[in-house]
């Protein structure tokens, strides 16, 4: 049965709580499966761990035997790190979980939650943690690379709000990694993805929002030109409480879109405003959005934060077939534009995309070193995604985003988003992801996992290895 035989499957039965799945198991492929459809890896085992000590017996387990370990989260990896063809996987997805203290406002999640989960508890509360843009993403892989998304300009990375981790190691202990304890591992865990343990649980300090204004601006696509060369200088000027992320797309056939442009090739702009929404302010702060040209169309709406980060799931949901790429940006140069006007203008399927996130304002405001994220300077995070539900199309839009990361690598700052890294690329581009950080995190690795048995990730192997 792949690299694990039954012999050794019940005994790891035997040790957990939570159920392991084999590919003889009912419910098989529905746990092998993960947000990306075009990945296709069958493990022997999958272990969905229930509590702390499930996820200790399964690393002793996966040492014991020599298991190829992989550990999933929430699923939504674009690489499916989260799984491995004949190894074993340790499934978090049964701790998802969220805490709330009302009375100091800390949030603690358990480590196969979804940013939902996070968003419904501390909606009630008027606050929220600064993560993504789709509720579906999970939290730990998510916080691992960094985590940015509408509230970060106002906030900051996720990794900014994140105040301890509980952890268990390769050698199967247990440490809360925080500031005063473990301080190493803690500045390790705040970007340097999976490398370093299993996080079982996070402990964040939410910040205040709850009611925020959302708008919608569209152009057509020929003028993604004028549009990009305005959009560089006004949003890194804007108040922090105004955030955009620019794309280019293809409009969906729904609301808030009219029929009219339905299936139309567009630039645009996703915002969210935290600041005061009384007597129409959101539509005076974006009054600007006819400056560059006249939008196609514009919709703006109070919204509460929750239905912000769920409006996209149902237009992507699990299982279409992805690839993404990534590159960080310190501004949007006009050859970087020219780019954007080609491949925008070339979208080869409807859900496939490309977007421009904001990582200024108070993102800027912590140290360069003080944590793994090794872009403090950066000013957008830039993903292409082809995106589509036909498998038959999957290296239409593979290729797609390759040629359009290919042109615009040339324009970016040399490194990528750790979680927008895609299948295939080099150990190089990791490097190239922590800059001058890299071999302090190897060290960290060195001391936390020596044997590198977290390689199943962006790996940085150990100084040793």
């Amino acid at each position: 049965m792949g690299g694990i035989d039954d012999t050794a499957v019940g005994s790891l039965r035997e040790a957990l709580r939570g159920p392991v799945i084999t590919p003889r198991d009912p419910g098989y492929y529905e746990a092998r499966s993960i947000y990306n459809a075009m990945i296709d890896r069958r493990p022997a085992a999958i272990a969905q761990c229930v509590d702390v000590a499930d996820v200790r017996a399964t690393i002793s387990f996966a040492k014991d035997t020599g298991a190829e370990l992989a550990v999933r989260g929430g699923g939504h990896s674009g690489p499916g790190l989260c799984l491995v063809d004949d190894g074993l996987v340790l499934d978090l997805s049964p701790m998802r979980w969220v805490r709330v203290d009302p009375e100091s406002g800390i949030v603690q999640v358990g480590g196969g939650s979804q940013l939902g989960d996070v968003d419904h508890a501390t909606h009630a509360f008027g606050l929220a943690v600064p993560a993504g843009i789709m509720s579906t993403t999970g939290v730990g892989g998510l916080t691992l690379g960094g985590g940015h998304g509408h509230l970060t300009r106002k906030y900051g990375l996720t990794i900014d709000s994140l105040l301890s981790a509980d952890v268990v190691l390769a050698d199967g202990s247990c440490v809360t990694a925080s500031a005063e304890n473990h301080p190493d591992l803690f500045w390790a865990l705040r970007g340097g993805g999976g490398n370093f343990g299993v996080v079982t649980s996070f402990t964040f300090r939410p910040r205040p929002a709850h009611t925020v204004g959302v708008a919608v601006t569209v152009w057509p696509v020929d003028r993604t030109p004028e549009v990009l060369r305005w959009y560089r200088e006004f949003l890194p000027a804007a108040p922090e409480d105004l955030n955009g992320f620019f794309a280019v797309l293809v409009v969906p056939p729904g609301p808030p879109f009219p029929e009219p442009i339905h299936g139309q090739k567009m630039c645009g702009v996703v915002w969210c405003y935290t600041g005061d929404l009384a007597a129409d302010r959101l539509e005076q702060v974006l009054a600007v959005v006819n400056e560059p040209a006249p939008p196609a169309f514009h919709f703006t709406t109070p919204m509460p934060y929750p239905g912000l980060q769920a409006m996209f799931d149902t237009l992507i949901p699990k299982g279409l077939q992805w690839y993404w790429r990534g590159d960080f940006f310190d501004t949007v140069s006009d050859g970087a534009i020219d780019v954007h006007h080609r491949f925008g203008e070339n979208i080869p399927t409807d859900l496939s995309t490309m977007h421009l996130y904001p990582v200024d304002g108070a993102a800027h405001r912590v140290g360069a070193d003080d944590t793994a994220w090794a872009y403090r300077d950066a000013v957008w995070s830039g993903v292409i995604g082809g995106i589509d539900p036909d498998p038959a199309n999957a290296e239409l839009i593979r290729q797609w985003c390759v040629d359009y990361w290919t042109a615009l690598h040339p324009h970016s700052m040399g490194g990528s988003y750790v979680n927008f890294i895609g299948a295939q690329e080099s150990a190089e581009r990791v490097r190239a992801t922590y800059r001058g950080h890299y071999d302090r995190l190897a060290s960290v690795k060195s001391a936390y996992d020596p044997d590198n048995l977290f390689h199943a990730n962006q790996n940085i192997p150990p100084v040793s290895v």
